[in-house]
């Protein structure tokens, strides 16, 4: 009945799976965003720095690069830009040739012409007097300007509306613009409706947050700020960016994104310290390398992650060996445009260049309905796992789960379907190795005459059954935000140790057809066995080896130069790189435990080692931000591989077993 039930509730929620895969697919335009601060430090540094922008600004639009992102302005990056010269009193008095006030430290700002001087005089003068700082007119040999009674490193870093010159000559040239929004001045709501219809004049479609807290997140009326910000973006179609791999959330960004029905997109950030990567005195092949590596790192954000907007940045840096300011902006345009760029292999892929886009929320009408038997389900799955231990309770634990489960969901619908998912996320591969631990134990195993025929079964029958599992999260899990990563589903550390727990303690307690008498004598006897020293050296493995394991697991997982590049050749030769620990190790482990299985029963030890393939095929699809058709093809791939090396080693075994009968026992037996 269980089992019944598990199906019927698989069933229903292959709906759902399909809304989101219609949800990912329905934007594929990829836009790559360039920050023209950095553009402007490193021009700084050049011998014709107007010159060297307008030059790069070609080379980067050939290279793919269509945006470019501009920040609240400041004085300082006024004088960057070359719009204004800015002098402390000191400064000016020696400028203008005569005795300065000792008691005086104002900032002194000269125009670089008229035509400057009518486009931020007006944004110099709001800002400082909403600031309550004293501005008054300034000139020095027909040259306009300003002083501005506040010193000089101060009002330097102002925030002001957006350089509305740069902003201009950026349109014309026929850039996008995205803007990246801070939260560092008072929030008001007619002041910042002028704003955002500004930058609505220019062309924006989308803002980046630029620091920790989004535009009217505020310490009183937090929420109700959020709310005019979010009708306001609403109001001129404008959209956020989420970046990704954040230490902390942006705060507020959450409710933003739900009051503009989640218009948003994902956004990877090559940043400065990236890049200086590529300026180190490197020979050419290992250059070449690195950008390289680069490309393969941008097409894999776009391919597997969901990512649609590709930020960089760069800044000048110190070259001792070659006695120079260098750049990584010629590395940049080799890896999106030259040999084995990313930009024609995220196009050769599906993808467009363009101004990215939202993804488009499917839902369906069957979602209400699902729910139901979502729940009874899952609840059957999570109770199958527990059957194979307590048998005798199995309504027992129905009951309660199923009343446990409604009043979750009555308490927390994110909590219930997260819960669920990750219960039913350990339950599945538990269940399907349990399965097949009692296949041998049974002597079902030894009554088919090809081992060979058993061990490729028994990975298809295992794995299928752990996919119950994936169908179950990618259902319940199926609200945009997972994709997006403004949820993320906790406790998935767990699925990588619980089935290796459950099906390790079924092995060794509960796999042989024994009273509860006799199991709980076998676990007395374990107890209270006598520690050897070979126990102790192969505990010591077992920790290590649990050590290396849980290393290597999660974003934060390690993994050496050497696998790194046999990462990038799988993913380079087959598209999608299939998991190592599942190809390599457990999937071929686990048919040469299947295969010897037929013939001896003490083989299903090595069949315990292929929980960690089962458990993570599931933990796949717990990667809520890759789209289904990646996960699905990367599980595919380790499949037939493991399948393959499960052969090789079945062959390698028959050739020691044959060599062993033929030439080293007839020695020993002398």
């Amino acid at each position: 009945m269980l089992w019944w039930i598990v199906i019927v509730g698989m069933l229903c929620s292959l709906p759902l799976a399909y809304t989101r895969h219609q949800t990912e697919t329905s934007a594929n335009q990829v836009e790559f965003v360039f920050d023209y601060r950095d553009l402007l430090d490193i021009a700084d540094v050049q011998t014709n720095p107007q010159n060297f922008v307008n030059t790069e600004l070609k080379n980067m639009k050939a290279a793919g690069i269509s945006s470019m992102a501009v920040y609240e302005s400041t004085l300082g990056e006024f004088k960057e830009s070359r719009r204004i010269e800015m002098y402390n009193s000191r400064d000016a008095a020696m400028l203008t040739q005569t005795l300065g006030n000792p008691s005086e430290n104002y900032t002194y700002v000269l125009f670089a012409d008229n035509q400057t001087q009518q486009k931020l005089e007006p944004l110099i003068q709001k800002t400082f007097g909403d600031l309550q700082v004293g501005v008054k007119p300034w000139s020095f040999k027909n040259r306009n300007g300003l002083i501005i009674q506040m010193s000089m490193d101060d009002a330097a870093i102002k925030a002001m509306d957006p350089d509305p010159i740069t902003l201009q000559m950026l349109k014309d040239q026929g850039f996008q613009i995205v803007v990246r929004l801070a939260n560092r001045r008072p929030f008001h709501t007619n002041e910042m409706d002028i704003l955002l219809k500004q930058f609505h004049s220019y062309g924006v479609k989308r803002i980046i947050v630029d620091g920790n807290e989004v535009p009217g997140y505020t310490e009183e009326d937090t929420e109700v700020n959020l709310n005019k910000m979010a009708d306001l973006l609403n109001k001129y179609g404008i959209g956020l960016a989420a970046i990704e791999l954040l230490k902390e959330p942006q705060k507020g960004f959450s409710t933003l994104a739900k009051q503009t029905n989640y218009n948003v997109v994902r956004l990877h950030s090559f940043t400065e310290k990236d890049g200086e990567k590529l300026t180190e005195p490197l020979k050419k092949a290992e250059l070449a390398d690195r950008v390289q590596g680069v490309s393969d790192r941008l097409v894999l954000a776009v391919k597997d992650r969901n990512i649609r907007m590709v930020f960089l940045n760069a800044r000048p840096v110190k070259s001792l060996d070659k006695g120079k300011l260098v750049d990584p902006l010629s590395s940049y345009y080799a890896a999106l445009q030259g040999k084995d760029g990313a930009i024609p292999r995220i196009q050769d892929v599906g993808f467009t260049l363009g101004q990215a886009e939202a993804f488009e929320v499917q839902t369906t009408g069957w979602q209400k309905i699902a729910r139901f038997f979502l729940l009874l389900g899952g609840l059957s799955l999570i109770v199958w796992m527990i059957s194979f231990f307590l048998p005798e309770l199995t309504i027992v634990f129905f009951v309660v789960g199923l009343l446990g489960l409604v009043a979750l969901h009555t308490l927390s619908a994110n909590l219930y379907a997260q819960g669920l998912a990750l219960a039913t996320a350990i339950s599945a591969p538990s269940v399907a190795v349990m399965l097949a631990i009692r296949s041998v134990r049974s002597g079902v195993a030894a009554k088919w005459k090809s081992g060979l025929a058993y061990g490729l079964w028994q990975l298809l029958r295992t794995s299928l059954i752990s996919c119950l599992g994936i169908v179950y999260v990618v259902a319940l899990l199926n609200h945009v935000t997972y994709s997006l990563v403004l949820q993320q589903f906790r406790g998935v550390g767990m699925l990588h140790l619980l089935p290796i727990a459950i099906v390790g303690v079924y092995l060794l307690f509960f796999s042989e057809n024994n009273t509860y008498k006799e199991k709980i004598a076998n676990i007395r006897q374990l107890l209270s066995s006598y520690i050897s020293v070979l126990w102790i050296v192969i505990a010591g493995v077992g920790l290590a080896a649990v050590y290396y394991y849980l290393s290597r697991t999660g974003n934060e997982g390690q993994a050496s130069s050497l696998e790194k590049l046999f990462r990038s050749f799988l993913e380079n030769t087959l598209g999608v790189r299939p998991r190592t620990k599942e190809f390599l190790v457990a999937h071929p482990i686990f048919v040469l435990g299947a295969y010897l299985s037929v013939r001896y029963r003490h083989a299903v030890y090595l069949l315990f080692i292929g929980v960690v393939g089962q458990l993570s095929l599931v933990d796949t699809f717990a990667h809520l931000h890759t789209p289904l058709h990646i996960s699905l093809i990367r599980i595919f791939y380790g499949l037939v591989l493991g399948a393959i090396i499960g052969l090789v080693l079945i062959a390698a075994w028959e050739i020691l077993a044959r060599s062993w009968k033929r030439w080293v026992q007839p020695q020993l037996s002398k």
